[in-house]
This record gives C-alpha cells, sequence and structure tokens, in this order.
C-alpha cells in the first residue's frame, strides 16, 4: 500500500500461423529431483541437431519499461512510458488508469514505508520479493522472471540481494542462484509457500527476530519444490472468455486416439472455472494480485486481511508493525481512481488492461520457416493442449475489450503430465500430476521453462512433457518423428510468440 500523508494477441504487423505447443507448462521439483529430471530429458530431442535459437532479442513484445523509484503514479513521464503496456483503443480514461495501474504495479515495499525509495508498507514480517515487477520483469513489466541471459535486460536473480537489504539478517538458500530464476518455495508436507525471508534486523522492523525457515532440512528431506513467476500480460482476456467456450474447446480438442483428454478447474465456492496460476487454481486476476500481495510480498489486504506466518519461527514482536489490512482503498483521495483504489485493484487493472505479447520473427527466421514450424505442430497434436484461439465477452471495462479475438496458445485447462512432472501438490481439483496449459504468448522473449525454471532450453522443456502417464506422450513421440529440419522449424516458431 501506498504510504498516505496525514486485442487480439497478435498485434502488429506480423501475420504468424496459429498453433500451439503440448502443454508447456512443466514441473515443480526439489533440487535432486531437478537434478535427476534434467539429465534424464537433455539429449532426447538432441540427436537430430535442432537447437533452442534462445529468447528473442529486440524489443519487448509486451509490458512496460521500468519506472524509477519512488514511483509517481501522477507523472506524465511515468505514464507515457506505461502507455506501451495497454491495450489498444482503450477511451482516455481508461487509458490513464491502465498507465496509473501499470506504474503502481511497479510501488517497491518497506515494512512502513519509511526507508529510502521503498514509499509502499506492509512487508513482511516473511517474503518473497518486495516489488511485483521485480518477479514480473521479463522482457519488460508484467513479465516473467528476469536472467541474466536476457538480451531485453540482463540482471541477476534480484532475490540474492534482497537477502540483507536494508539490514536484514537472512541467508540466500542455495536454490536461489544469481543465474536461476526467481522461485517460491512450497513444502509438500502441506502444500504451502514458505517464504524466503524475514524482516529481522532491518531498521523499520525493530524487535523482530524471526528466522527462515529450515530450507537445508527441507531439501535433504525432498520436501521442497519451486514454482517461477508467470506472465500477466493480456491476463484480462484469458479472464473475459464465457465459460461455455472453454467448455466446449475443451471437449473438442479432446483426442482419444492422442490421449489427450483434460479437465477444467473450478471453484468450490460457485463451481465456476478457475483460470490463474501454475494449476489454474486462481478464479479471478483480483484473487491472483491479492494472494500474490499476501504470499510473495507479505501485504495484508483486502482480499487476504491478515499477516501469515508460512513457516518461520519466532515471530513474536513481527507481526504488529502496521494496522491491517496494510493495503486498502484510499478513502481520504480526492485523487484519479487509481488513486483512491487499493494497491490490489491497481495491480489487478494493470494485468487486465494490458495487451498480450506482440509475435515477431527472430533475427535470420524468415516467415516461410515460421510456417513450416507451426504446420508441424499441428501436425505432431500439440494444437490440442495450447489452443490457438480463443473470444472474450463483452467487457464493461471498455467497449476495445468487448468480443475480443486473440491467441493465448491454452485451453485454460489441466492435464494429466505424467509421473515425472509430479510435484506432490494439491490446488483445487488439480492433483499432483496436473498443471493449466500455460499460455505460450510470449514465450520468444522467455528466459526460463518449467514451473520450477530447471531450464533455459526448450528443447529440454519439450522433452520433459513424456513420462508416464502424461497426456503429452504421444505428441512428444510425434515430434521425436520430425526431421532436424522440422524440429528447427517448431524451435523457430515458438521463438516468435
Amino acid at each position: 500500500m501506498r504510504k498516505r500523508a496525514a486485442a487480439s494477441g497478435a498485434i502488429g504487423a506480423m501475420v504468424l500461423p496459429i498453433i500451439g505447443l503440448g502443454c508447456m507448462g512443466g514441473v515443480e521439483s526439489s533440487d535432486n529431483q531437478e537434478t535427476a529430471a534434467t539429465t534424464t530429458v537433455q539429449g532426447a530431442l538432441t540427436s537430430k541437431g535442432a537447437t533452442d535459437p534462445g529468447p528473442r532479442p529486440g524489443p519487448a513484445g509486451a509490458g512496460a519499461p521500468v519506472t524509477p523509484q519512488p514511483i509517481n503514479a501522477d507523472s506524465a513521464s511515468a505514464q507515457a512510458a506505461a502507455a506501451v503496456a495497454c491495450f489498444p483503443g482503450l477511451s482516455s480514461t481508461m487509458q490513464k488508469l491502465c498507465e496509473q495501474a501499470v506504474i503502481r504495479f511497479q510501488e517497491t515495499d518497506s515494512v512502513s514505508g519509511t526507508v529510502g525509495t521503498e514509499s509502499g508498507v506492509g512487508l513482511g514480517p516473511t517474503f518473497n520479493g518486495n516489488n511485483c515487477a521485480m518477479c514480473h520483469a521479463q522482457p519488460a513489466v508484467l513479465g516473467t522472471s528476469p536472467g541474466l541471459n536476457s538480451p531485453q535486460n540482463s540482471v541477476p536473480n534480484p532475490q540474492v540481494a534482497l537477502a540483507t537489504l536494508d539490514g536484514a539478517r537472512n541467508t540466500v538458500p542455495s536454490f536461489i542462484t544469481a543465474a536461476g530464476p526467481v522461485r517460491e518455495a512450497r513444502f509438500k508436507t502441506d502444500g504451502g509457500v514458505h517464504d524466503l525471508y524475514t524482516i529481522a534486523g532491518r531498521p523499520d522492523a525493530p524487535g523482530c527476530n524471526a528466522t527462515q525457515p529450515n530450507f537445508s532440512a527441507a531439501l535433504a528431506a525432498n520436501n521442497v519444490i519451486f514454482r517461477i513467476p508467470t506472465p500477466l500480460f493480456g491476463g484480462g482476456l484469458i479472464e473475459n472468455v464465457p465459460e461455455m467456450e472453454l467448455e466446449a474447446n475443451l471437449q473438442t480438442s479432446t483426442n482419444s486416439s492422442l490421449g489427450i483428454a483434460g479437465t477444467l478447474n473450478r471453484s468450490g465456492n460457485d463451481g465456476t472455472i478457475t483460470r490463474f496460476g501454475w494449476k489454474a487454481q486462481n478464479k479471478s486476476v483480483t484473487i491472483f494480485a491479492s494472494e500474490a500481495y499476501n504470499v510473495e510480498q507479505g501485504v495484508s489486504n483486502l482480499g487476504f486481511p491478515n499477516e501469515r506466518e508460512d513457516g518461520a519461527s519466532n515471530l513474536q514482536g513481527c507481526m504488529s508493525f502496521n494496522a491491517t489490512p496494510e493495503d486498502n482503498t484510499n478513502f481520504s483521495s480526492t485523487g484519479t481512481a487509481s488513486d483512491v483504489s487499493s494497491d490490489v485493484l491497481n495491480f489487478a487493472l494493470a494485468i487486465q488492461l494490458s495487451k498480450p505479447a506482440t509475435p515477431t520473427l527472430p533475427p535470420g527466421v524468415s516467415q516461410n520457416t515460421v510456417t513450416q514450424g507451426s504446420n508441424q505442430f499441428v501436425n505432431v497434436g500439440c494444437a490440442n493442449c495450447h489452443t490457438p484461439t480463443l473470444t472474450t465477452a463483452a467487457s464493461s471495462f471498455d467497449p476495445a475489450l468487448n468480443d475480443v479475438t486473440f491467441h493465448p496458445y491454452s485451453d485454460i485447462a489441466l492435464h494429466n503430465m505424467g509421473t515425472g512432472l509430479s510435484d506432490g501438490i494439491t490446488q483445487g481439483n488439480a492433483g499432483p500430476q496436473q498443471f493449466r496449459t500455460a499460455p505460450l504468448w510470449g514465450v520468444g522473449q522467455r528466459l526460463f521453462f518449467l514451473h520450477d525454471g530447471r531450464t533455459s532450453d526448450l528443447t529440454v522443456a519439450i522433452a520433459a512433457h513424456a513420462s508416464s502417464g502424461s497426456e503429452a506422450n504421444a505428441v512428444i513421440n510425434n515430434f521425436n518423428s520430425l526431421s532436424e529440419s522440422d524440429q528447427q522449424a517448431v524451435l523457430d516458431f515458438l521463438r516468435s510468440l
């Protein structure tokens, strides 16, 4: 919370064939599982010589550039920079709201908003990050995990420096590395997120002596799995697809000869389809943002109004620095809709009003090659999970968002990915082997793949789809049967998205 004073998926000139890829979501694993799984799948798709060309260089296909701290959502220059993230054709009122929401998305939190440029309130008592855009940064704000191999913005994993920022007394866990992805850790024994760090030692947390979870012991017991950030751009379109369309699409894409079935995760409250998160466990963008603010940054809010413990020890004296919820409607504001609204509403609006990724040809790749690759994806059966096209209903946000046909490359459904990708976690109706089909829009500039970010190589990610019981086995077998030229075209196609 700020400290208070008393279109379609293929936007642009390039026209790409519309196809999909298996169930490119992947797995969460412990460190031991990660090593074993990577060893197993490496080489499965390399015998013919096809290689991942790597993240596509050039301008970001979606999202916004970073806003300097401390943020100022009323700054005209900051709004102009953020405008690139917004869906085209919005009314002037909604365009400004989108710009301000994208700026608010980048607010950096401290415990009470009193440390340096960290103007947000509510960090801790435990946390994985101090800014939404710290995790959702590649290829730009609203994206996914940043990294050193980014052509757009090469940076080390910010979670390393975060451990001791502002005097905090934390040890960096072994699975957080400068060259690796931003990660959260879940314990299999309870399924919950156990935050990496505590606020103990910070000048704005006097008297707090909280200690981190014992990650070394949990790793030794094979009790830890990881997740990396999902890209958020275009999320408002996914949110507004009618339920009947998702149901009909799943029925159409089911293919018994390929072993593809799938199911839609649903809310235990109203029975409607849930769509967001690695297991499609969150019903809406607002719930997704509210939970993340509470779980990842420790900020209590209107959706999750209480401070959480999440496995840290010695939390006495760490839970009551601020009144709760720490993020609330700014009832005293007389400013814009963004100024009056809570952080989580702004975060949700930034996602709901954003445009999806724009496909672009990678350097040295022709349109003919992309077409070849997309045709082969169709031929091997990838589009049965990664639905090429969906259409929204009418939107109450803005007429520009009415009846939008877009290309997420996802059916938003859960699929059984087999024993090799089982993570031991159940969320909603999604069991340990089930994962949501990860949308492929923007995959051309993604740095890390699979739920735990275990690889930066698309060939490894594709191969990891195959294991005992996986719905993708026949599709992967078909892919492995392609010629080297066709496999390479598939990889080039993916890097064009």
